[in-house]
């Protein structure tokens, strides 16, 4: 994996920020599969971590139906994104041909995955509208197998949570930035960004690169 240009929160026993300036991206373990909110874990029948491969950190997608599950946020702590110029990501899905990702909310529409940061302090309701930040509509990544590349610049309309992008609350999303406090992915459609997918077989997703720089 390519090195990490700007420093990445390690997970030692806390969410104590220890950076890596430089090195591989972050471990398996680093990596947090939520959100859970008042105890709850919304990503319903996922480990808490992904797993280690040789490749990279990775995890399976629930399957078969929306019953047995899904996967919806997947981050890792941060430290401010102040001056950061964009977020690279590589991936890899792993499925049979016929294996297809569905919506969990939404399932007439197509399933994504964005990338995603998060202001500090952010409590998960409506009065902070604009604490979450997804990628831009366009840059939405449909889920698919094969192995993928998304690069965005901050520069970009990034999506605040409750609709808005960066040009109308320029203020607000500088803010975000210079307080992040989370990074990563996230799994829905374009009707609900994080709002949580499955798979209708076997499907395993591996982080390849993850960088910031």
């Amino acid at each position: 994996m390519n090195r990490i240009a700007l420093a990445i929160a390690a997970l030692a026993g806390s969410l104590t920020a220890v950076p890596l300036i430089a090195g591989d991206g972050p471990a398996a373990a680093q990596w947090d599969i939520g959100p859970v909110i008042k105890g709850r874990n919304y990503s319903v029948n996922m480990p808490r971590t992904l797993y280690e491969t040789r490749e990279g950190p990775a995890f399976e997608f629930p399957h078969s139906s929306k019953a047995d599950g899904h996967v919806h946020y997947v981050t890792v702590p941060v430290r401010s994104l102040e001056g950061a110029r964009g977020i690279t990501m590589t991936y890899r899905i792993d499925a049979d041909r016929d294996v297809r990702f569905i919506a969990q909310e939404s399932p007439q529409l197509q399933a994504t995955m964005s990338l995603y940061f998060q202001r500090a302090g952010d409590r998960w309701t409506a009065k902070q509208p604009r604490h979450r930040w997804y990628a831009p509509t366009a840059r939405t990544m449909p889920l698919k197998r094969g192995t993928h590349t998304v690069s965005i610049s901050f520069d970009e309309p990034w999506i605040a949570m409750m609709g808005g992008d960066n040009r109308a609350y320029p203020r607000e999303f500088e803010a975000a930035l210079a307080d992040a406090q989370r990074v990563g992915f996230v799994f829905g459609s374009q009707g609900g960004r994080g709002h949580g997918v499955y798979a209708t077989g076997p499907a395993r997703f591996t982080v390849l690169d993850f960088r910031i720089d």
